[in-house]
């Protein structure tokens, strides 16, 4: 089936209107992101309105239909831009008011005599700077590193400068007679990229903010609410993915922590005083163990952590050494009121023959029951042939 240019144009105008009605749409959805949304939407609109205007721009008199045009287009890039740039906090409100005054002061002082010249090389280049600075943005952008499918935005947004920096700079060369039908068929592949760009890089940008969204949701699913550490639930995910590949071939330690006397704690300071005894408990133990080490808060005052690695060996030491700075450092911390809060730790050492996660951190729990028995306050190593029962 043949379509025509002209219906490929509107293709792309109407995929333009589109996405930005699924990015305002999209504001509802995801709350944190509505000022980028808002951007990206109202860009996709305005490089819409300035594509249709460009249709028409031969109806009003002189340069003024192309040069309105023009500008329009170049301010929907420009939000574009921005609306990619404010994903890592970033603007360009002065690169982009310094291009469309620029622009058109270059309209102004050449447009009347060079019009086609102006419309079909020197507009160009601007958009080639916009494009370009698009794929840098997405490129570096910290928020979105995690995610692969920001290669395609920067992909689609280097092909559309390496287009327009080639309408710039590379085909007049071939404005001579002989060189007309490349011409044509540079006119010909803009139309063909532009399509693609009205639906490639609005849906990525889109599917971006979306997944950014969900990832946030499961990182939120899998972190403890008061200390922020992970949760029971993400300390076995971590841990199976440790104990099953190469980093559980070696040496492996599992640290089981358990506040001593943490109900009269409560019943005596109250629970905001127990909910501060916990967060620094977190904070302690996160700074003693390392960012490294794999540490969750599992139950309501019991932690563990799972050191591998050259830090597997050091576990014995580092478990004191979180004990001895969580008693000091609280009796001191809590609204001066010098809360008497200690920690009792269980400690199960392997060496290249770890069993399951869960098996690992049953043993640690004995270790720990027994330092318990013992008065707290102290560090137990699990036996050899210590049983794994829960």
């Amino acid at each position: 089936m043949y379509v025509d240019l002209l219906t490929l144009y509107f293709l792309a105008i109407g995929t333009l209107l589109a996405s930005a009605g699924m990015m305002f749409w999209e504001l509802r959805a995801n709350p944190k992101r509505r000022k980028e949304l808002r951007i990206l939407a109202s860009g996709f609109a305005t490089l819409a309105v300035g594509c249709a205007a460009a249709l028409y721009r031969r109806d009003l008199p002189g340069v003024t239909g192309s040069a309105l045009s023009n500008l329009v287009i170049l301010g929907g890039y420009l939000l574009i831009l921005n609306g990619v740039a404010a994903l890592s906090g970033r603007h360009y409100r002065r690169t982009s008011l310094a291009i469309l005054i620029g622009m058109a002061l270059v309209w102004t002082a050449g447009g009347v005599r060079w019009l086609d010249v102006m419309w079909t090389y020197i507009s160009s280049v601007p958009i080639a700077l916009i494009s370009g600075l698009t794929a840098w943005e997405m490129l570096r952008c910290r928020a979105m590193k995690p995610l692969q499918s920001r290669y395609i935005v920067v992909a689609v947004a280097g092909a559309h400068t390496a287009l327009y920096a080639g309408r710039a700079f590379i085909l007049p060369w071939f404005a001579t007679q002989p060189g007309q039908e490349i011409q044509a068929l540079v006119g010909k592949l803009t139309i063909y990229e532009g399509v693609l760009y009205s639906v490639v890089l609005p849906m990525t940008l889109l599917k971006l903010i979306r997944d950014e969204t969900h990832g946030q949701l499961l990182l939120e699913s899998q972190t403890d609410y008061l200390t922020r550490l992970g949760n029971r639930r993400w300390f076995f995910e971590q841990g199976a993915r440790i104990f099953n590949g190469k980093q559980g071939r070696g040496a492996v330690s599992v640290l089981a922590f358990d506040l001593d006397h943490f109900k009269s704690v409560n019943d005596r300071y109250g629970h905001q005083a127990g909910d501060e005894v916990l967060k620094a408990f977190a904070e302690i133990a996160g700074e003693v163990l390392g960012p490294d080490a794999i540490l969750a808060r599992i139950g309501g005052e019991e932690f563990a952590a799972l050191l591998w690695g050259d830090d597997a060996p050091l576990a014995q030491t580092l478990g004191k050494a979180v004990a001895e700075r969580f008693a000091i450092t609280v009796s001191n911390r809590i609204d001066g009121i010098g809360i008497a809060a200690t920690v009792s730790i269980g400690l199960a050492r392997f060496d290249g023959d770890a069993p399951g996660i869960m098996e690992a951190l049953a043993i640690a729990d004995q270790a720990l029951y027994r330092a318990k028995s013992l008065g707290g306050n102290r560090l137990e190593l699990a036996q050899a042939d210590e049983p794994a029962t829960a």
